[in-house]
C-alpha cells in the first residue's frame, strides 16, 4: 500500500553550479578502474594478472570472503595496472581500453519466467550483484539472506544532485526488466519512493508490480535510509535491498540483451567547472574523460559523488561504482583572516546553517562554498543541532557517543541497525564540534558486524 510522508527536519545546502539538463557523450576513457574501496569491507581476489587482456563483462575479481560475489570488467582492454598500498592492499586494478570492445554475450533472459534461484545466480555471475547493497550495514548485500523488502529512491536530494527523472526518460523497458528481476529477491515489496515536491518521470510511475511512495521536504528526504526508516523500519534480525535506479537499468539491461552494459549518465556540477551537463559515460572511467579542460581555475576539489558524502579523487581519479555525480569546489586550504573573512566578519557573503550571518534571511540564494572546515576537531557537547537536521525518530548525538565509546547495547537500542554513514552526512556539515560523524558511523556499524552480525 503506498504511503506519502512530509519531513519536518532537514537541511537544503543551495550551491551555485546545478547541470544544464543536455545530455552528451563525453570522450571515451583511455583508463577505467575498479576501486575495492567503492565495497566496504571487501577483500579483493584478483584472476587475472597484468598485461593479460580482458572482454567487457568478465570477471577480474571475487570477494575472498565470499567467492559467489563477482566483479567484471566495464570494458574491453587490457589489464594495466594492480594499484597496492600498505600491506599491499589492493587500491585499483586499471585497465587500459582498446578499441575492439569485446564483450561476453550470454542469452537473453525474462526475469519473470525463471525462479529466484535462477535470477539470483545470473546476477552473481555476471557481476550484477554487487548493484545491491544492504541494510543494515550499507555494504554490497548477502546473497544468502532474504530481504523484507526492496527500496529504489527515484531522486537524490543531495547539494547540485542529478535529475533521476531526466536521466532514465526513455529508458521505461529496460527499468521494467530489471524491476521484475528484483522482485524475484523478495517475498515483500518493491518500494520505490517519488518526490512528493515534484511530477515523477512515467518511468517510475509507470512501473508495475512496485509500490510507490511519495517523500517530501528537506535533504535527506532522497536518501533511500529515511526512506526505509518512515515506510518499512529495520528491526535486529531483519533486512532490506537497495539499488540505485541507473544500476537497476543496467540490470534490466543484462537481462534483455545478456550483455553487460556500464553506460552510465553522470552530472557535471560545481562553481569551478564550465560545461556543466549530463555526460554520458561508464563506470570506473578516467574523469578528464568528462571534465576535459572546463576547470576554471586549478586550486579546485574534485569530487566522485556529492559534496556531502562523495569523495575526492582528483582531476585524473576514477569515477565511484555507485556515483552519477562529479562535483567541482574551490579548495578551501587558504586561511581567513577572523576580522574580515572569519568569524568575526560582518558575514554578507558567507552561509551557516546556525543563523550567525544575515544572509540566513536569503535561504533560496545560491552560493559559492570552499571546502573550509572553518576550524577543526573540538570537545563534542550538546547542542541540538544534529537533531534538526536528521529526520529519523532516533537520538543522534546520544548514538554518536554510543559509537565512541564502544558500547554495543546503546548502539543498539539507539537504531544502528537502520542507519548508514550518509544518513549522518548533515549532522557532521552542522557540528560545531567537527566530528568525522560519518567515520564513526561507519566504524560502528563494522563493530556491530563482528559483534551480532
Amino acid at each position: 500500500m503506498s504511503k506519502a510522508v512530509k519531513l519536518k527536519k532537514g537541511l537544503d545546502i543551495k550551491l551555485v553550479g546545478e547541470a544544464d539538463q543536455v545530455k552528451v557523450d563525453s570522450k571515451t576513457p583511455s583508463v577505467v578502474a575498479l576501486k575495492p574501496s567503492d565495497f566496504h569491507g571487501l577483500v579483493p581476489k584478483v584472476i587475472l594478472k597484468e598485461g593479460e587482456k580482458v572482454k567487457r563483462g568478465e570477471v577480474v575479481f571475487y570477494d575472498k570472503y565470499n567467492k559467489d560475489v563477482k566483479f567484471v570488467s566495464p570494458v574491453s582492454g587490457t589489464l594495466s595496472e594492480i594499484v597496492r598500498g600498505d600491506k599491499r592492499r589492493i587500491l585499483e586494478v586499471r585497465i587500459v581500453v582498446d578499441a575492439n570492445d569485446e564483450v561476453v554475450q550470454k542469452e537473453a533472459v525474462d526475469p519473470s519466467s525463471i525462479s529466484k534461484e535462477e535470477v539470483k545466480q545470473i546476477l552473481l555471475e555476471n557481476g550484477l550483484w554487487p548493484f545491491i547493497k544492504q541494510r543494515p550495514l550499507d555494504k554490497i548485500a548477502d546473497p544468502s539472506v532474504s530481504p523484507k523488502a526492496i527500496f529504489i529512491s527515484a531522486f537524490d536530494s543531495a547539494p547540485l544532485a542529478p535529475d533521476y527523472d531526466f536521466i532514465l526518460r526513455d529508458q521505461d523497458q529496460h527499468f521494467q526488466h530489471g524491476l521484475n528481476a528484483l522482485s524475484k529477491l523478495t517475498e515483500g515489496d518493491v518500494n520505490i519512493t517519488v518526490n512528493g515536491n515534484g511530477a515523477p518521470d512515467k518511468a517510475f510511475l509507470n512501473a508495475k508490480n512496485v509500490t510507490i511512495n511519495k517523500i517530501s521536504g528537506k535533504h535527506p528526504a532522497g536518501n533511500v535510509g529515511t526512506q526505509i526508516h518512515h515506510f518499512n523500519p529495520i528491526d535486529k534480525g531483519e533486512f532490506v535491498f537497495t539499488v540505485n535506479p541507473q544500476d537497476v537499468i543496467t540490470i534490466g539491461k543484462f537481462f534483455a540483451e545478456g550483455k553487460y552494459d556500464p553506460s552510465r549518465i553522470v552530472a557535471l556540477t560545481g562553481s569551478e567547472v564550465e560545461n556543466r551537463k549530463y555526460y554520458k559515460t561508464i563506470i570506473g572511467a578516467r574523469l578528464d574523460s568528462v571534465i576535459g579542460d572546463s576547470l576554471t581555475q586549478d586550486n579546485v576539489r574534485v569530487i566522485s559523488g556529492n559534496a556531502l558524502t562523495g569523495t575526492a579523487v582528483g582531476k585524473d581519479g576514477f569515477l565511484g561504482f555507485y556515483d552519477a555525480h562529479i562535483t567541482v569546489l574551490p579548495e578551501g586550504d587558504q586561511y581567513k583572516f577572523f576580522l574580515t573573512e572569519g568569524w568575526l566578519s560582518p558575514g554578507f557573503d558567507k552561509y551557516s546553517s546556525h543563523r550567525l550571518f544575515p544572509t540566513w534571511l536569503m535561504p533560496k540564494k545560491k552560493r559559492r562554498l570552499d571546502t573550509n572546515l572553518n576550524g577543526e576537531e573540538r570537545g563534542f557537547v550538546v547542542t541540538g543541532e544534529l537533531d534538526k537536521v536528521l529526520p529519523f525518530d532516533i537520538l543522534p548525538l546520544q548514538l554518536i557517543k554510543a559509537i565512541m565509546v564502544n558500547d554495543i547495547d546503546a548502539m543498539e537500542q539507539l537504531g544502528i541497525y537502520e542507519i548508514a554513514p550518509e544518513d549522518f552526512a548533515l549532522c557532521e556539515y552542522v557540528c560545531t564540534s567537527k566530528i568525522a560523524i560519518q567515520e564513526k558511523v561507519r566504524e560502528g556499524l563494522d563493530v556491530i558486524e563482528e559483534e551480532c552480525m
